[in-house]
C-alpha cells in the first residue's frame, strides 16, 4: 500500500474514534426495533425514524451505534442550516482559503452512521442533498469542491422527526420519504415507560408509576388543549428532581406542567392530575 493510502486510513480511523459510543447507552426495546434495525444495516438501508419528541428515537440510535461498533454523528436540524452546514464549505485562514467537510461529508468518508434529528426543522433545499446518498449511487457530490465522495461501505444515514406535529408547510417530501425504510416509535406500553423511568432517574418504581399515570391523562388532552402530552424524557427529569430532594408536586411543577403548556386553565388541569397521585 501506498504510504499515501496509509496515511489517509491512519488519518480516517483517527476521526472515526472521535465519534464512536464508547460506552453501553441504556435502552429498553420496546418491541422488534432492534432486531429490525439490524436487518436495515446490513443493507445499509436509510432509516427513517418517525414518532413523538422525548419517546426514546435519539437513544435509540446511540445504542445502534454502539451495539454495531459504528462511529455517530449527530445533526440537530434547524430552520437556518444550509446545504453547506451539511457537506461543508471553504474558509479562508492565515494560509489563505481550505476546504471543511461538513457532518454528512465526514459521516460518508469515514463510514459512520449519521443521525439527522428532527430533518423536517431543515429547509427543503438543504435536504435534498441527502438523495445521492439515499440511493444506489451511495455518494455525495461536493459541487463547490469539484469532488464526489464515495460513501464508505459502512456509511448508513438515519432521519428523524415527529409526523404528528409538523403542518404541511413542514413535512417531508415524498420523493425524499421513499427513499428510506421507517419505523414508527411512540411512547411506551405503561409498565415498560415505568420501568424506564425508574433506571433513568434513580426512583423508586412506584415513584415512577405515578409520574407515567399523570403523563398518560396528559396524552389524553393532545388535540384538546395541547400540543404534545408529557414526553418520556420529562418524566426522567421530573424523576430526577424527586431523587434529588424536591418535592414531588414542585417537581411536576417544573419539569411537567410549565415545559408544555403557558395555557393558565391547562395548568390548572395539569396540577389537579399530580394532585392526585402526590398530593
Amino acid at each position: 500500500m501506498p504510504d499515501t493510502d496509509l496515511q489517509t486510513d491512519t488519518t480516517t480511523e483517527a476521526l472515526a474514534a472521535q465519534y464512536r459510543v464508547e460506552s453501553e447507552p441504556w435502552y429498553r426495546p420496546v418491541a422488534d426495533e432492534v432486531e429490525r434495525y439490524l436487518a436495515a444495516w446490513q443493507v445499509r438501508m436509510p432509516v427513517m425514524l418517525k414518532g413523538p419528541t422525548g419517546c426514546g428515537k435519539s437513544r435509540f440510535v446511540e445504542y445502534m451505534a454502539w451495539k454495531l461498533g459504528r462511529p455517530l454523528i449527530t445533526v440537530a436540524c434547524n430552520e437556518d442550516m444550509t446545504a453547506s452546514d451539511l457537506v461543508g464549505r471553504f474558509l479562508l485562514d492565515v494560509n489563505g482559503t481550505r476546504w471543511q467537510d461538513g457532518p454528512l461529508t465526514i459521516a460518508a468518508r469515514i463510514g459512520a452512521i449519521c443521525y439527522l434529528d428532527e430533518v423536517v426543522e431543515a429547509r427543503q433545499d438543504t435536504t435534498v442533498v441527502i438523495h445521492p446518498l439515499t440511493d444506489h449511487r451511495r455518494e455525495l457530490p461536493l459541487e463547490k469542491k469539484g469532488e464526489i465522495v464515495r460513501a464508505h461501505p459502512d456509511f448508513q444515514l438515519v432521519i428523524s422527526y415527529n409526523p404528528g406535529y409538523q403542518s404541511m408547510m413542514k413535512d417531508l417530501k415524498q420523493s425524499t420519504k421513499q427513499r428510506f425504510g421507517a419505523m414508527s416509535f411512540d411512547y411506551p406500553a405503561a409498565e415498560v415507560e415505568t420501568e424506564i423511568v425508574a433506571h433513568e432517574a434513580g426512583v423508586d418504581p412506584a415513584t415512577a408509576e405515578k409520574l407515567v399515570q399523570i403523563a398518560l391523562r396528559s396524552r389524553n388532552l393532545k388535540g384538546h388543549g395541547l400540543d404534545e402530552g408529557m414526553s418520556t424524557r420529562l418524566l426522567i427529569y421530573a424523576g430526577q428532581l424527586i431523587a434529588q430532594g424536591i418535592a414531588p408536586q414542585a417537581a411536576c411543577q417544573m419539569a411537567l406542567i410549565e415545559p408544555i403548556t403557558d395555557d393558565a386553565d391547562m395548568r390548572d388541569t395539569l396540577e389537579a392530575a399530580v394532585a392526585t397521585f402526590f398530593g
